[in-house]
């Protein structure tokens, strides 16, 4: 009780809301823009996007993994839509035959992921994600996701086509400036305020960008929650979507596993069966709801390494009143309204600094391979081939046969294939001693 009633704990719930805020809200938005969906239709995807969100990090912290790790809107999961939206309206088809193949592949997806969570299978799945896989997972997510963030940095509104698109000097410098000042901060200030760098940097931001621009409001909250039934489109049956999403919903599995793993450090544990199969049990039928309300299906966010490793902030406390406040914010219109004056510009600077650390996590996988020259082409061919397919525009994919069309365009897809097939095919025992004698000598030191 003294604990949910120190200012420390509140505080530290206060930074995990706008975290969460941070991470969600654009989403839907983009969303939203991509399908063309109309102004009260995108509201109430905003608004069940707040009100699953914040259940789900609730759901997690109690009867899931049980660490204070962010249950969202994956965004592996999001690079996958958007570029299924972009690529398949460009050779043709409807926005409403893509949001209906969509909705039932992650309506599948998510059942699969129930099944893998109450069966046990989430301990055979561990082991195709081995270090090299997950190396290339972390680093391919950053660069797919930040790129995202450098886009709401320059002040180009999300969804806009090449041709409608403009830098917004001030927008940029501003956001810049809100970068270098959370970066700085965290390393210079001193630890009991560091901590709280990122909450800092969002307050000092969004009051800069109001004295500077004026208030803007992301998206404006409608009076009461209304929520819709496919409202991406009634549900369709184009065989090349439906099989990009369920390969999606499998690779997505990889962010249970990174985040897990990831946050073993932090808390000096390793995750438990139990932990996997609760965690992907809710993930699952988080899925369901996804496809049936049009919202991007979800996963464990290894961004919150990055979170946990900044502001040393590791107690399931703050984090369950983040998530709870989280809730309200999709259940009370006033607050939904107050949060959505956030500058999506600022909150894309916060989280950009966020998501360079996965640079980190990322490393700490490389370091412990092997680089012989069998293990360079393995970690090259899937991160080269990835970043380069993520540069290439939808029309370069026009000749490929529509089924495989949507998978062969999604660079971030392609690269984590890539890197499981290269690392679980003839995969030597040399390499497999190396690495668990590696992840075994950390464990012993408590690194």
């Amino acid at each position: 009780m003294r604990e949910f009633l120190s200012i420390k704990g509140w505080l530290a719930g206060l930074q995990w809301l706008f975290f969460i805020f941070t991470n969600t809200v654009v989403i839907p938005i983009t969303v939203g823009a991509a399908f063309q969906l109309s102004h009260e239709t995108l509201v109430s995807l905003v608004q069940c996007s707040f009100l699953f969100t914040g259940l789900a990090c609730i759901l997690q912290a109690f009867l899931g993994h049980k660490r204070s790790i962010m249950e969202g809107q994956s965004g592996l999961w999001w690079g996958v839509i958007l570029s299924l939206c972009y690529g398949a309206a460009e050779s043709g088809m409807s926005l409403a035959t893509i949001g209906g193949s969509l909705s039932v592949g992650i309506i599948i997806s998510g059942i699969i992921t129930i099944v893998i969570g109450l069966s046990g299978l989430s301990g055979y799945l561990s082991r195709l994600f081995n270090n090299g896989v997950m190396a290339v997972f972390l680093f391919l997510l950053a660069c797919r996701l930040n790129t995202m963030f450098l886009q709401g940095m320059l002040g180009i509104p999300f969804g806009k086509g090449d041709g409608e698109a403009h830098i917004d000097v001030p927008v940029l410098l501003l956001s810049v400036a809100v970068v270098a000042f959370v970066i700085i901060f965290s390393i210079k200030a001193r630890p009991s305020f560091a901590k709280y760098s990122l909450l800092i940097g969002i307050i000092v931001g969004w009051i800069s960008f109001n004295l500077l621009f004026g208030e803007k409001a992301a998206v404006e909250v409608s009076e009461g929650v209304s929520i819709k039934l496919f409202p991406l489109g009634s549900p369709s049956f184009d065989i090349g979507i439906i099989l990009t999403a369920v390969i999606a919903g499998l690779i997505n599995t990889s962010n249970t596993f990174g985040a897990l793993k990831g946050t073993d450090e932090i808390y000096k544990k390793e995750s438990t069966n139990g932990e996997y199969r609760g965690s992907f049990t809710i993930s699952g039928v988080l899925g369901i709801c996804s496809g049936l309300f049009g919202l991007v299906p979800f996963a464990p966010y290894v961004s919150s390494i990055g979170f946990l490793q900044q502001t040393k902030i590791v107690e399931r406390l703050p984090f369950l009143i983040g998530g709870a406040l989280f809730t309200l914010m999709g259940a009370v219109p006033y607050v939904g309204n107050m949060m959505a004056k956030l500058p999506l510009s600022v909150g894309s600077a916060v989280l950009l600094v966020t998501y360079l650390r996965l640079l980190h996590s990322s490393f700490n996988y490389f370091i412990t391979i092997t680089f012989t020259p069998e293990n360079v082409y393995r970690l090259s061919i899937p991160l080269f081939i990835g970043i380069g397919l993520m540069t290439f525009p939808a029309s370069y994919f026009e000749t490929v046969p529509s089924i495989l069309r949507p998978l062969a365009s999604n660079g971030l897809l392609v690269g984590i294939l890539l890197s499981l097939l290269l690392e679980n095919i003839k995969l030597s025992k040399r390499n497999i001693k190396k690495e668990a004698s590696v992840e075994e000598e950390r464990r012993y030191k408590g690194e």
